[in-house]
C-alpha cells in the first residue's frame, strides 16, 4: 500500500469488465481522485477494449496489478468471488465486491473474515441501498408492519447462470432488512423455472421476529417491468415506483368537527441520481475517511445467508409438489 490515501488520491482497479464492471471503470476514470490504475479480465480482447476507452492499462490478471493499487472493484462471477478477492484483502487492499456476497456461505464468511482481519474495508455491491428513492423511502419509515416488494422484468441472457433469487430478490430482500429492525423467524418460498435450468421466477413471505410481514415477489420472465416496494406502518402508507423514482404516501389526517379522520395523499418526486456513480463515490469516501461502508461484508453475508434458505424453501416446495403427484 502506497502513500497516496493521505495525499487524497486513491489507485484503483477493476477486475472484471464485462458490462458491469466497464461501467465500474468509466465511473472511476471519472472521478478526480481516483487514478484507475488499469482492468483486468480473462477476455484480453475485451480488456484492451475497455481500457483504450477509459485511458488505462489493461492486464492479464490479478496479480499483475496487486501491487500497484489501494483498492478495488471486482465484478467477476459470483462463483470466483473468494478467488478474486483473497489475494487482495490478504494484502489489505480494499474491495467492492458486487453482490451477491458469495455462492455460498462458507465463501461469504472467509471473505468477511479475511477483510478484517488485514483491515480491508470490504463493500458488497447491494446497488439499491444508493437509490435515491430507497434513500428517501428509509427517512420515512417508522416501525413497518407490512411490506411489499416487486421486481419484474424480462427475460436478459447474460444473467442466466444464476437464479431469480440471486440476480434481483436478493436487492429487496437486503433493502427490507434494512428497514426492518427485527430478526427473521420464518421463511416460505415458491418458484419455478420458465426459460432457464435454475428458478425464473419467485415469492417469498418472510416473517420477523417483531411481527412484521413482508412479501416479496422476483421474475425476469415478465413482459412488464416492475420495481416497486410497498410499505404499510402504524397511520401511513407508503409506495415507491423505483422507475419513476415516485413516493406516493397515505396518511390520516385529523379535522375538528368530523368523527373521523380523512385520509391526506401526498406524492413527492424523488430527483434521481445514479446509484452505481453514488456508490463508488461512498466507496471511495469511506476509504479516505475510514469509516464502515453502508453495505458491509457482515450485511452482504446476511442478504445471502436470508436468499439461500429462500432458495432451499423453493426446493422443499417443489419436492412437496413432486411427491403429491
Amino acid at each position: 500500500m502506497s502513500d497516496t490515501l493521505s495525499s487524497g488520491r486513491i489507485r484503483v482497479a477493476v477486475i472484471g469488465v464485462g458490462y458491469l464492471g466497464r461501467f465500474h471503470a468509466l465511473i472511476y476514470s471519472r472521478m478526480p481522485e481516483v487514478d484507475l490504475v488499469g482492468v483486468v479480465d480473462i477476455d484480453h480482447d475485451r480488456a484492451r477494449a475497455v481500457a483504450a476507452e477509459v485511458g488505462c492499462v489493461s492486464y492479464d490478471s490479478i496479480g499483475d496489478v496487486i501491487d500497484q493499487v489501494d483498492a478495488v472493484s471486482v465484478v467477476v462471477p459470483t462463483t470466483a468471488h473468494l478467488e478474486a478477492t483473497a489475494p487482495l484483502l490478504s494484502r489489505g487492499i480494499h474491495v467492492l465486491l458486487e453482490k451477491p456476497i458469495a455462492p455460498n456461505l462458507a465463501d461469504g464468511a472467509e471473505i468477511v473474515h479475511l477483510a478484517q482481519a488485514h483491515g480491508a474495508t470490504l463493500q458488497i455491491g447491494h446497488v439499491e441501498r444508493f437509490n435515491a428513492g430507497v434513500m428517501a423511502l428509509a427517512q420515512r419509515i417508522r416501525a413497518p408492519l407490512y411490506l411489499e416488494a416487486q421486481r419484474m422484468g424480462g427475460f436478459v441472457e447474460r444473467a442466466t447462470d444464476v437464479d431469480v433469487v440471486s440476480d434481483l430478490m436478493i436487492h429487496d430482500i437486503d433493502i427490507i432488512l434494512s428497514l426492518v429492525d427485527a430478526e427473521i423467524c420464518s421463511i416460505s418460498a415458491v418458484g419455478a423455472s420458465v426459460l432457464t435450468e435454475h428458478v425464473d421466477i419467485a415469492n417469498a413471505r418472510l416473517e420477523f421476529a417483531n411481527g412484521t410481514v413482508a412479501n416479496v415477489v422476483a421474475s425476469r420472465v415478465s413482459d412488464k417491468t416492475t420495481r416497486r416496494i410497498r410499505v404499510f406502518q402504524p397511520k401511513s402508507y407508503l409506495s415507491l415506483d423505483f422507475i419513476s423514482q415516485i413516493i406516493d404516501i397515505a396518511a390520516p389526517f385529523s379535522v375538528d368537527g368530523i368523527a373521523r379522520p380523512e385520509i391526506v395523499r401526498e406524492r413527492l418526486q424523488v430527483e434521481p441520481i445514479k446509484p452505481l456513480d453514488l456508490e463508488l463515490a461512498e466507496f471511495v469516501r469511506g476509504i479516505r475517511e475510514k469509516r464502515s461502508p453502508l453495505v458491509d461484508g457482515r450485511t452482504g453475508l446476511k442478504a445471502l445467508e436470508v436468499a439461500l434458505e429462500v432458495r432451499a424453501r423453493i426446493a422443499a416446495s417443489s419436492e412437496m409438489r413432486c411427491s403429491v403427484r
